[in-house]
């Protein structure tokens, strides 16, 4: 009866972990892996994808929002040139300009390419068919309308790429007055650096006196990136930092829904948009009053923004303001150079606080050993030195419960119709022979947010993307295309199994053989590092057993699982 009891709540058990991924799937954005449902959330077609829709917010005050129409964009004057799209280089940036507001369309990092096209590169900002991804910036104001992002602008001449021996190239955009005020932007490149500085320089050519606001803005359509795995998500979507209320990321949907929540007055911190390995962010310097937003913008489209105050300019006055714009990937000692938190853009959690250390420790075996993935096995090995003596109490209580399983077998199959006095037994042999069940458990439960941690780093970490190991391992961040790996891993959990002391009950035995097979299906699609992560820990962990089993007298030992009638007889 017992075990009929427990083979229910094995199926139910079971049953719930599919429901429950499924919904973590579905929570997360992602398709769901059992249930599938309707596809509801389209892709920015080429008339969402048109900029004329997105909104600036407002400089009238700080809990509002106003779109500036076509009219109020649109100066006085006629543009000196025509629209055009303007692309600058630098050693490690391509960006494309449009005229029209100086609006940053595209960016290339020449250094990476397209997660599934080799011969193609990673693009950040992008503005087409299927994806907007956008920098602006402009003027708001009570009093009227100034240059914003849909202001026609012309190009000022000058180089276009990054020479041998220069240490930066810069592209310039100058607006007509609108309402009485020119807008001239100036963006830099420098060599080596994703950060872009903008200056923003407020030339006040009218009569009277005025007080325009600045706005930096990101706007992305609220869609997951393309390729991205079925079996595990990461954030995408707007983040805002304060030093009051430190990292905050910002669900599309809790801005669609309007219970979105930031920091909304600050003079520090950043605002951002993120994705998995790379991000883009404007920075302000420390000290300038800023109101931080999110809104949505358009049909599946949003945006995260800073609002400053520039104060009262004079009529034949200037006003410069500063910013940076950060566009690339996620690696923590460069975002950490930028501004203070920037390098949680690269989330880790609540397991922050381990993983730091952890990618910290594997970047130095990187600067050693040269191949990402010999570090991801040299940091293995390190943590599985480290918790040594942890996995010996656990092993020498699995070896102990191995070398007492045929009295206990013995017990269960004479005592098998009274199963009071079959625990009660149990435990007195338990305790005659010191053994705690509990005792391989509870080392290895230790040791888990460890490993967690580093499973983070792994999913998380920039640089092994497009990273090779050996032979047909060309890009760790992707699954085995051959599916060696997660075999091998396979192969490895389940060889663990056999080596465990067979759990007493015939169903819990079956379920230790099921369970493996279960996770390691997802292994089969997870990133091609993190499987090697496992499979490294899952042969030393193998290795350490069998010493610590022959140096206990107990020799390593086959359970092999008993399906069927066998099984069914004990």
């Amino acid at each position: 009866m017992n075990d009929i009891r427990r083979t229910i709540l094995w199926v139910i058990f079971g049953f719930s972990m599919v429901l429950l991924w499924d919904k973590w799937q579905i929570h997360n954005g992602n398709k769901p892996t059992f249930f599938p449902q309707p596809q509801v959330a389209s892709a920015p077609t080429a008339e969402t994808a048109k900029p004329a829709n997105v909104g600036v917010p407002s400089a009238a005050t700080a809990s509002t929002s106003d779109v500036p129409n076509d009219a109020a964009a649109t100066p006085a004057a006629a543009p000196a040139t025509p629209r055009q799209n303007v692309t600058v280089s630098s050693d490690v940036l391509r960006l494309t300009f449009d005229s029209e507001g100086g609006t940053l369309k595209g960016s290339e990092l020449l250094k990476y390419s397209d997660t599934t096209d080799q011969n193609k590169l990673m693009a950040v900002f992008e503005e087409n068919a299927k994806r907007v991804y956008l920098g602006q910036t402009g003027l708001t104001g009570a009093a009227g309308s100034f240059p914003n992002h849909k202001t026609p602008m012309t190009v000022m001449p000058g180089e276009r790429e990054l020479k041998d021996g220069q240490d930066s190239v810069q592209v310039r955009f100058e607006s007509a007055p609108v309402g009485g005020v020119k807008l001239i932007k100036t963006f830099t490149l420098k060599r080596g650096s994703y950060a872009i500085d903008v200056q923003h320089d407020v030339v006040n050519t009218g009569t009277a006196a005025v007080a325009p606001q600045l706005y930096l803005q990101l706007v992305r359509d609220g869609n997951k990136p393309e390729h991205e795995s079925t079996f595990y998500s990461t954030f995408t979507g707007p983040a805002v930092y304060t030093e009051a209320k430190k990292y905050h990321k910002v669900e599309f949907k809790d801005i669609a829904s309007g219970k979105a929540e930031v920091d909304k007055s600050s003079t520090n911190g950043y605002v951002a948009m993120v994705q998995h390995y790379f991000a883009s962010a404007w920075l302000l310097a420390d000290g300038i009053q800023r109101d931080n937003r999110v809104a949505k913008v358009g049909d599946n489209l949003f945006a995260v923004s800073m609002v400053t105050p520039l104060g009262t300019v004079e009529p034949g006055q200037t006003k410069t303001v500063s910013a940076r714009l950060f566009t690339g990937p996620q690696i923590e000692p460069m975002l950490e150079s930028l501004t203070p938190g920037l390098e949680l853009v690269k989330d880790y959690g609540w397991l922050t606080i381990l993983a730091k250390p952890l990618y910290w420790l594997l970047a130095e075996l990187h600067k050693f050993i040269g191949n990402w993935g010999w570090s991801i096995v040299a940091l293995v090995v390190l943590l599985k030195i480290a918790f040594y003596w942890f996995n010996a109490k656990a092993y020498s209580s699995m070896a102990k419960m191995k070398a007492i399983n045929p009295k206990i077998q013995e017990m269960r199959e004479r005592l098998k119709d009274k199963p009071q006095q079959m625990q009660q037994e149990m435990m007195r042999i338990y305790r005659e022979e010191k053994v705690n069940p509990m005792g391989g458990c509870l080392p290895i439960i230790i040791q888990m947010p460890v490993f967690m941690a580093l499973y983070w780093v792994l999913q998380s970490s920039v640089e092994i993307r497009n990273a090779p190991w050996i032979g047909w391992i060309h890009d760790l961040s992707m699954p085995d295309p051959f599916f060696i790996l997660p075999l091998l891993m396979t192969l490895s959990s389940l060889l663990q199994t056999a080596l465990n002391p067979a759990p007493p009950d015939p169903m819990q035995a079956k379920m230790m053989w099921i369970m493996p097979l279960m996770f390691s299906v997802m292994f089969f699609f997870f990133p091609a590092g993190l499987v090697l992560y496992w499979l490294t820990n899952n042969i030393l962990s193998i290795a350490q057993q069998w010493i610590i089993n022959k140096r206990m007298g107990v020799p390593p030992q086959f359970n092999l699982p008993k399906f069927g009638k066998a099984a069914e007889s004990k």
